[in-house]
């Protein structure tokens, strides 16, 4: 009998030590991460793919904003703050290789250290890890950072601190975060938090600091100069401590980069075209094709570059605010999209040369296809299809019409739809029972001259469905007051989304972000069918299940009719100063500021 089992035997203890093995191989300390699979780099890769190591550094850039600044602390709620600075003056544990979808390697961490199940992530620092001050990081500045933030730091952290059971100490340059939720992202999310130094800190209300606080951080560039409202300087830190990291080679090139500010757009364009400006991002193709001839252009020292990625479009329009009536109702939202002629507006406003956002995750394998869905979209829908419009299992697309300024096919459906949800045109205005007129507000940030724009165009086809209309133009801290309260009607809105979308679709569109102030829930939508998918994709174990539920949330996102999406930025546009060069093989991301002014370099 000892002679037949034993081989058997033999074979069950293999599996199990195979099994024990891999569990181990799984939970040792590794050089990066990815959120399927293995991370694309090798431990021993020399540089990012689209960096180029031979960069020379040097020169100096000058990049505009529109609007002004009153805050340097980006970690915080209150105040307005130069957006470049999250990325230029601050570190995580781990850094983003943008050639791959979502992969993360050691920056502040050298190695990082997860269960099977990724219930838990550890981290151990990297010895020479320094803030700019020369302050060794310790595991102590990174529980407080996470701590910090986590719970008065800025909205955008605090999502993720509330699925941690526990953050600890596990050895002097160690820390582990445990999580209480089923989130296999949560593991890569925690590597990209930035650290502060805790010491700076002590006696001091983190929320509260004035201007003239700004936070240390770890990166290679330090605030060495600004003006309130005016411009910010970032120098190089010659003494940054990463500088010899593969993941650093052929990065954060130049000597400094200067952030002016200007009162709109149209001002900072004039400043371009002066040379003033070393580099301009352009999202409208008519104005690409047909304002880029002045002087400095024409004579090539103005250097016009495109830069194709393999992104999602994301969402670009017009958010509606559910939490008012009678936006709540999705039949007078549908009418709001059927009144909204795009064809029109873009032929107006581009020429008619940028496609339309067709979905929230359009122009990428994640987003929504054609006809009813099908396979595991359709599993994952049906539960909910009670709750859902009928287009989210049936498809959907959205209104088009002719093109002509009338737009008369989707202007009777628009009345008839707000017929439906119980309004008449009584003496050319749209009334409800209650013989209360809709009247609507779009909110505009002042010196937004395209979107503004763009609403004339609609402002007027929605008077001819009998709205009555306010275009409201505020500047940027009242902007962002407002929009954090929630205190508009329609608003425009941008958000864009990765390759591999995660937690912070929690923050754009989950229910518990609808009612908390200053979220990027701004549609205000609740839906259980939405925080479903959500929660699919960030338990999913399988790359197939994953763009299954991203595929069913584009779905329920689209047909829920929360936005008015304008055109598709299908590809980068960049003009800059003939100086200014980048390497010839490009991230899969293309342009983001990580990339420019990320990886480019001055040379004559």
């Amino acid at each position: 009998m000892t002679s037949v089992c034993f081989p058997k035997m033999q074979r069950m203890t293999a599996a199990i030590a195979l099994v024990i093995l891999g569990v181990q191989a799984q939970a040792e300390p590794r050089h990066g991460i990815a959120m399927y699979g293995d991370p694309a780099l090798p431990a021993d890769f020399t540089a990012l793919p689209y960096a180029n190591p031979d960069a020379p550094k040097g020169g100096r850039i000058i990049t505009g904003n529109s609007g002004s600044f009153d805050s340097l602390n980006p970690f915080v709620r209150k105040g307005t703050v130069p957006w470049q600075l999250r990325f230029f003056a601050y570190e995580s544990l781990m850094g983003r290789n943008w050639g791959e979808p979502f992969a993360l390697y050691g920056l502040l961490a050298e190695s990082i250290e997860t269960a099977e199940d990724r219930s838990w992530v550890e981290f151990t620092l990297r010895e020479e890890a320094r803030f700019s001050d020369g302050a060794p990081v310790t595991v102590e500045d990174v529980i407080w950072s996470y701590e910090t933030l986590g719970t008065v730091g800025h909205p955008r952290y605090l999502g993720f601190w509330q699925q941690v059971e526990k953050i600890e100490a596990t050895g002097p340059r160690s820390v582990r975060l445990t999580f209480n939720t089923d989130n296999r992202e949560l593991a890569l999310i925690a590597g990209l938090r930035p650290i502060l130094q805790k010491a700076q800190f002590d006696g001091k209300v983190f929320e509260d600091i004035t201007l003239q606080d700004v936070p240390i951080g770890t990166a290679p560039y330090v605030i060495s100069d600004f003006e309130a409202g005016r411009f910010v300087t970032l120098t190089r830190d010659e003494n940054y401590w990463g500088k010899d990291l593969p993941f650093r080679q052929g990065t954060q090139n130049f000597d400094e980069i200067k952030i002016d500010f200007f009162g709109d757009n149209a001002v900072m364009f004039e400043a371009f075209k002066a040379g003033e400006i070393s580099y301009l991002r352009e999202f409208n193709a008519e104005k690409w094709a047909a304002s880029y001839d002045f002087p400095l252009a024409q004579s090539g020292d103005i250097v016009k570059s495109e830069i194709p990625h393999q992104k999602p479009s994301g969402i670009t329009g017009f958010v509606m605010n559910t939490r008012r009536a009678p936006l709540d109702d999705i039949r007078v939202r549908d009418a709001l999209m059927h009144v909204f002629n795009f064809e029109f507006i873009n032929d107006t406003m581009t020429g008619g040369r940028q496609p339309r956002i067709t979905s929230y995750f359009s122009g990428s394998l994640l987003g929504m296809e054609d006809g009813p869905a099908t396979g595991r979209v359709a599993e994952f829908l049906t539960p909910f299809a009670d709750s859902l419009p009928p287009e989210a299992l049936a498809g959907y697309s959205l209104p088009q019409s002719n093109g002509s300024v009338r737009n008369r096919a989707n202007l009777r459906k628009a009345m008839g739809l707000m017929e439906d949800a119980g309004w008449t045109v009584v003496d050319g205005k749209m009334q409800n029972a209650s013989g209360e007129v809709l009247s609507l507000e779009v909110l505009l940030k002042q010196g937004d001259t395209e979107n503004k724009a763009i609403t004339d165009i609609y402002a007027k086809a929605l008077e001819g469905l009998g709205a009555e209309v306010t275009i409201t133009l505020v500047d940027g801290p009242q902007y962002k007051l407002r929009t954090n309260a929630f205190d508009f009607d329609l608003t425009n809105y941008r958000r864009a989304i990765s390759l591999s979308p995660g937690n912070e679709q929690l923050l754009y569109w989950g229910s518990d972000a609808a009612d908390q102030e200053g979220s990027r829930n701004l549609m205000g939508v609740k839906s259980p069918a939405i925080d479903a998918m959500i929660d699919k994709m960030l338990s999913s174990t399988s790359q197939e299940d994953f763009v299954a539920a991203t595929k069913a949330l584009d779905r329920v996102l689209t047909t829920g009719r929360y936005v008015i999406p304008i055109w598709n930025y299908a590809v980068g546009r960049v003009a800059h100063q003939k100086e200014l060069h980048y390497p010839e093989q490009l991230p899969i991301y293309g342009d983001g500021v990580e990339w420019l002014p990320g990886v480019w370099w001055y040379q004559q």
